[in-house]
């Protein structure tokens, strides 16, 4: 995608202009960012998927003057009938692993790196509904899928911002309202994390969340040092050779902090390690159960591709891949491996080709690798077959 070239999505910005200006920084609404929009997905639809097990659903009520309340689905089909009629809203995660329509959505985000992206949720609130005023610490993109949404922004939050008392939800005791619009079906409202805002439905509306995913630096740090850890002896220590005789046993002198500081420093920027780590980290499935491998034969599958069959990436698995001195690496599901560099259109093939087969792969079919790589992701579960 031509970095200059603009785009509908960003109201004819660039993606360049897009993620000098506003990405992280401040909001943007963007009329018809889609024309003429029709949700894939009707409200019906949507309650029927948060009756399934493997679906993370939450219902959101307002009680007047009482605190919001919170429902944890899945929800029993007679839930919806014994509703009020106003000031409710029921959200569901990560749609876009469940309807191939709503996945499709994804592809006008492709001026973002496709490993930040963590899913499509979707909204249906009847009048009045509504989260509360709160903040989020990722960027999101809400596009009005159905009816109309009043969004109000306010100010930038933290750590620090007052919450109102609830055990399961975050929200604010002081919202501060800079800005207000009324979206309608195509519109699209770009907001950049800790922004405060406020969405209340004015008819029974659709809304569709693009959220990104955004570790914080307590995962970061956590994350990869449990990872790091794997990799050292338990003979590598900290060390004081060479240490001077110290004037009071009990100081922790600044050479001691030195020490310990090269001690991290050496193995905290390894940078294979910490792009292997990253690379698994983003690439971890919303729901790892959902990619379960199949177990098939090389030569089965070879001859079921000569055959006609397709090959699809798993809805719910995630890839990507980097460069390292010493070839390519590619992750898939939380998972890496090192592949030789010839294997790079390969690589780039199976993270971005809606379905591999016979003529798309072609050479690489005569490739020991490339075969290789082939059975290693449909055994893992990354790819499947499309009539699974």
């Amino acid at each position: 995608m031509n970095p200059d070239t603009p785009l509908q999505l960003l109201g004819g910005l660039t993606a360049r202009e897009f993620l000098r200006d506003y990405w992280q920084k401040k909001p943007l609404l963007i009329r018809q960012a889609i024309p003429g929009f029709e949700s894939p997905i009707s409200p019906d639809e949507l309650a029927g998927l948060s009756l399934e097990e493997e679906v993370e659903s939450r219902l959101v009520l307002e009680h007047g003057e009482r605190p919001w309340e919170l429902r944890r689905g899945p929800f029993a089909e007679d839930t919806y009938q014994n509703l009020p009629e106003r000031d409710w809203t029921l959200l569901v995660q990560a749609v876009d692993q469940f309807v191939p329509d709503v996945a499709e959505l994804l592809e006008q985000f492709r001026f973002l790196p496709s490993w930040r992206i963590d899913d499509v949720m979707i909204s249906f609130a009847a009048p009045g509904g509504g989260v509360g005023p709160h903040f989020d610490n990722y960027d999101v993109f809400l596009l009005q899928g159905q009816g109309r949404r009043n969004w109000k922004v306010g100010q930038m939050c933290d750590a620090e911002s007052a919450l109102l008392p609830h055990a399961d939800l975050r929200i604010l005791a002081d919202f501060q309202q800079t800005d207000e619009w009324v979206l309608e079906p195509g519109d699209m409202l770009y907001l950049p994390p800790r922004l405060a805002h406020f969405g209340i439905a004015e008819d029974d509306c659709m809304t569709y969340s693009v959220g990104f995913r955004a570790p914080s630096a307590a995962e970061v740090l956590t994350h990869f040092t449990d990872f790091l850890a794997q990799f050292l002896p338990d003979e590598e220590r900290y060390s004081d050779a060479g240490a001077a005789p110290v004037s009071d046993p009990h100081e922790i002198q600044r050479d001691a902090l030195d020490r310990l500081k090269a001690l991290l420093s050496e193995h905290m920027s390894d940078e294979r390690l910490l792009l292997t780590w990253f690379g698994q980290f983003m690439t971890e499935p919303r729901y790892p159960e959902l990619v379960a491998g199949t177990e098939v034969e090389e030569d089965d599958l070879l001859g079921a591709i000569e055959d006609g069959a397709v090959l699809i990436r798993n809805a719910s698995a995630r890839l990507a891949w980097s460069e390292v001195d010493v070839g390519l690496v590619l992750f898939a599901s939380g998972q890496s491996r090192l592949l030789p560099a010839n294997l790079r259109d390969l690589l780039k093939l199976i993270c971005a080709a809606e379905a591999l087969h016979l003529e798309n792969l072609g050479q690489w079919l005569a490739d020991d690798e490339g075969r290789k790589l082939l059975l290693e992701l449909v055994k893992q579960g990354s790819l499947e077959f499309a009539d699974e």
